[in-house]
């Protein structure tokens, strides 16, 4: 007898490159491998944090392995533009995301995707995870790049103790606060502190972070993860006020993974 469960599709987590408004493509192939791109491939239900950005992807991986259904009949269903603005990981409170998943109900696999990496890690997603866990939905996470873990691993920071911060405020001086207590927790404990910013702000950023870090701290940057002109540099921050320009212009103007430790 077929359970309700093995009546139900699966929700995959597909990650996608990272990309994203960027000049430069990363070949799709160098960064997914062929089991993701062919499980993207087969997929006609998806939730998106944008429509558009998920077409273009789509049109990435029919140039390697052919859709099962053209781009155009996909079903793609857009998160809501508050979950972009507030997040979603709040457990209470959230808005109800069930009602993107009754393709799922119905036996259809589906795929989750965000603009970059992989979806529900510092990008929107976690509530239809969740959801779908709630419903009795299997969730089968892709293998894809994953830009916090990526940059850790190239920092040279601790690996095995690590926070994930998300977005600095924007105000100055709460700011600074903000990169002092991140420096505390760092040195007392050992724990490496992961945030990023929108790529436009990376060099004020940078020249906060030099201000306010003692000269010992380690600081890592890394930008353009899996691109051709990406780069991660880890240094002390009394050596980042050496260099001139602190942030070469290629890293300043996209994604990047700031970290800082003992």
């Amino acid at each position: 007898m077929t359970t309700d469960r093995q009546a139900r599709g699966t929700l995959y987590l597909v990650p996608t490159p990272l990309d994203h408004g960027c000049e430069h493509q990363a070949p799709l192939a160098d960064v997914l491998p062929q089991g993701t791109i062919a499980v993207a491939a087969r997929l006609s239900h998806w939730i998106s944090e944008n429509a558009k950005s998920t077409r273009a992807f789509l049109k990435r991986v029919d140039a390697l392995v052919p859709l099962a259904q053209p781009v155009q009949a996909q079903q793609i269903q857009e998160l809501p533009r508050q979950i972009h603005k507030q997040g979603d990981h709040r457990p209470t409170g959230s808005w109800d995301a069930r009602p993107l998943l009754v393709a799922a109900l119905q036996g259809q696999d589906m795929g989750l995707v965000s603009e970059a990496g992989m979806p529900a890690v510092a990008d929107p997603g976690s509530s239809v995870v969740r959801a779908a866990h709630e419903l009795g939905i299997a969730v089968q996470p892709l293998v894809g790049p994953v830009s916090l873990m990526l940059a850790l691993a190239a920092s040279g920071l601790n690996g095995q103790n690590f926070a994930f911060v998300g977005y600095l405020p924007q105000d100055a001086s709460t700011r600074a606060a903000r990169i002092r207590e991140l420096e505390r927790l760092a040195r007392d404990s050992g724990q490496s502190q992961l945030f990023i910013e929108t790529p436009y702000r990376n060099a004020a950023l940078l020249q906060a972070l030099l201000r306010q870090l003692k000269p010992d701290t380690r600081l890592a940057i890394c930008s353009g993860l899996t691109l051709a002109p990406g780069c991660c540099t880890s240094l002390r921050v009394s050596d980042w006020r050496q260099r001139t320009p602190p942030l070469a212009t290629d890293a300043a103007a996209q994604p990047a993974v700031f970290a800082i430790g003992p």
